[in-house]
């Protein structure tokens, strides 16, 4: 009988004699890494959980042979928006620590394929560190992505399905959040609260200080939120719709198997010491040897 391995995306779903298969067949990892934090008056605070929860699921769907998703990391470093009821802050530090124990339990486990699937703006600096320090410090390869991101592969999908302002209209709890929201669990969104938001620096046109999504300024300084939004939405929300929620999430969905696709079957890069004379003592910071 065929290993319940081949046909499950889920990875605790999964026995350990099941995982040993899973490994035998090189499934790439998704973790998807969220946060709880407030989105509006219109989002509940689970929307940086729903929308990375749900790609990375629609992929391990469409590629079950090849991937496996874990449950997603809930908690992240949200503590610029603390000044808005029920959002959860998880230390930097902390949140680095527990994401890096993840893919270095991955790693052991014979697990050499690794993506952080990022829902939350703010997490990306430590994905991006936790993937690099995976990269050094274990024989696995691990890859940061902003499901966002997925959007821009194609050059011809966001000035297809954008309609918000450039920069500002895609930034938090926007046109995009919202619309794969109402795509996701529409049931859940407060439909009759959704209205638009500025970003007060943003209105300075400083060629400087701006932000959206899909970009920023080179001297954007991100303090905390409530100093730039009386309400916590930050885009036009109002430009929201299912419909442009549906096809946000083909495309995230289809450009994540793409991804994976490459990504499955690659040789990893080969690591090579040029120093003249093999040193003495191992890297001070914890890293591999050249083996």
């Amino acid at each position: 009988m065929p290993s319940r391995a081949a046909t499950e995306y889920r990875y605790e779903k999964l026995t350990w004699p099941e995982i040993n298969d899973a490994v035998d067949m090189g499934k790439v990892c998704i973790v998807p890494c969220g946060a709880v934090e407030q989105h509006g008056p219109h989002l509940p605070l689970d929307v940086d959980l729903i929308c990375p929860g749900g790609i990375a699921k629609g992929a391990g769907q469409a590629l079950v042979d090849k991937i496996l998703v874990l449950p997603i990391v809930a908690y992240g470093y949200t503590g610029h928006v603390m000044d808005f009821p029920g959002t959860i802050n998880n230390d930097f530090e902390h949140f680095i620590h527990h994401v890096l124990d993840i893919t270095k339990s991955l790693a052991y486990h014979g697990f050499k394929k690794i993506i952080l699937l990022n829902g939350h703006g703010s997490n990306w600096p430590n994905l991006d560190l936790v993937a690099r320090r995976t990269n050094l410090e274990t024989d696995a390869e691990c890859v940061p992505i902003c499901w966002w991101q997925l959007l821009m592969v194609d050059k011809a999908f966001m000035p297809s399905w954008r309609q918000s302002k450039f920069p500002g209209g895609c930034a938090h709890a926007c046109e995009l959040e919202t619309s794969l929201y109402l795509y996701l669990d529409g049931d859940n969104v407060r439909k009759d609260l959704i209205k638009s938001g500025d970003i007060s620096f943003n209105n300075d046109q400083s060629p400087f200080n701006w932000v959206d999504l899909y970009g920023a300024g080179p001297a954007t300084g991100i303090s905390w939120t409530s100093s730039y939004s009386d309400t916590g939405v930050l885009g036009e929300a109002e430009l929201a719709t299912a419909e442009k929620g549906k096809r946000a999430y083909e495309e995230a969905v289809k450009q994540l198997c793409r991804y994976v696709t490459y990504f499955y079957p690659r040789a990893k890069d080969v690591r090579k010491d040029r120093h003249r004379k093999k040193p003495t003592m191992p890297i001070p910071w914890g890293q591999r040897p050249v083996s």
